[in-house]
């Protein structure tokens, strides 16, 4: 009897981390044949994570150079793709969340008629543009897949509403809880070599498009406002964008109490998030990394698609205006009782199973009889 042959796609970093779980557990079935197709939409961070967990690429589209536009990275990954599903042809294609990879993964496999898993189903803003371009993205792959692994209810509840079939839905937990599980259990020293045993510091990532500019600006400003009048260290993770890196460097690069860093290893990034006072970001996947961690976050956005991190206090809004930002991060520093509030919840993303729930969804979908209405 010929394996089923599963495709997991990706392009980025953060897919790559919340793949893995899935990866791992789909390996250890014999009558499924795993690969892995990667765009490097992001290049040198993408190869990074690979490394750590031992995810070796079977395909490469390297669809990677300077300034690429949206419309380049669409037609590349359709492209790359169509050639490889002729060849390979695959029983099912899985993807993750909401980048260009994965919307162009999911429509070249609907081209060809293969079903699509999408891990991480259902995250909704409702607003088009925020962000951008995920929010679409994210909608239009819910609409191509056949297998939609939402990560809580709030996330199924969406779908339902948008009319998905509720037999093509799974709440499997987020897999980001499976991965920061491992990488704690792996680390005896979670203690960072970048700072003092006893340094108190704030963490802060920011890179969103929708943030370019005046936001990035705005936010800048404040983290320099409040390091220097509190004496604070922070903590500043600088994307690779250009663009992000021109603003931080030119408003922080003098400022001796931010050290700004290079994007660092996943395991690294996080024993040193457990170590931090709090998160400062527009990131979506540190909302869900957070509540694991016991880190109250500020969040550098008007909008979420995350509600349950929000409802659950561990996550604030605070959107990008300076005078906000500042008040927000000196509220968290003075006032104990709001700090002890928004670090002590209940994760409401799962309990580190999510991958092997996953894995086991699709192994059933492959090689028992299909209950599930896909030809």
């Amino acid at each position: 009897m010929r394996k089923k042959k599963v495709f997991l796609i990706f392009g980025t970093r953060p897919e790559a981390i919340k793949m893995y779980p899935v990866y791992k557990e789909l390996k250890k079935y014999k009558e499924i044949n795993t690969k892995i197709v990667i765009t490097s939409q992001h290049q040198e961070m993408l190869k990074q994570v690979l490394d750590i967990f031992d995810m070796k690429a079977d395909y490469d589209l390297n669809v990677m150079e300077d300034r690429q536009t949206l419309t380049k990275i669409t037609m590349k990954v359709l492209d790359g793709l169509k050639k490889i599903f002729d060849k390979e042809k695959p029983d099912l294609v899985l993807v993750h969340g909401d980048t260009t990879t994965t919307f162009s993964a999911a429509l070249a496999a609907f081209y060809e008629k293969i079903p699509i898993g999408h891990i991480e189903a259902g995250l909704r803003t409702h607003n088009k543009f925020f962000p951008f371009p995920e929010e679409i993205n994210r909608t239009l792959t819910d609409t191509l897949a056949d297998l939609h692994f939402a990560p809580t209810n709030s996330a199924r509840k969406n779908l339902l509403k948008e009319g998905t079939s509720e037999e093509s839905i799974f709440v499997t937990g987020n897999t980001i809880v499976d991965v920061i599980q491992e990488i704690l259990n792996l680390k005896t020293d979670t203690t960072p070599s970048i700072v003092k045993n006893d340094e108190k510091f704030i963490i802060v990532t920011a890179h969103r498009r929708e943030n370019w500019g005046k936001p990035m600006q705005n936010i800048c400003e404040a983290i320099d406002f409040v390091s220097k009048k509190h004496k604070i260290q922070f903590i500043f993770s600088v994307h690779k964008n250009p663009l992000v890196r021109k603003t931080v460097k030119n408003i922080l690069g003098k400022n001796k109490y931010i050290k700004l860093m290079e994007p660092m290893s996943y395991t690294d990034f996080i024993p040193l998030v457990a170590k931090s006072l709090f998160i400062l970001t527009d990131s979506g996947g540190i909302q869900e990394e957070a509540p694991s961690l016991h880190k109250p976050v500020l969040l550098l956005r008007n909008v979420t698609e995350r509600p349950e991190a929000a409802n659950s206090g561990i996550v604030k809004i605070i959107g990008t205006e300076k005078e906000n930002i500042i008040k927000n991060i000196e509220n968290l520093l003075s006032d104990k009782e709001i700090y002890n509030k928004m670090s002590h919840v209940k994760n409401p993303f799962g309990d580190g199973k999510s991958g092997k729930r996953i894995a086991t969804i699709v192994k059933n979908f492959l090689t028992e009889e299909n209950t599930y209405g896909i030809l």
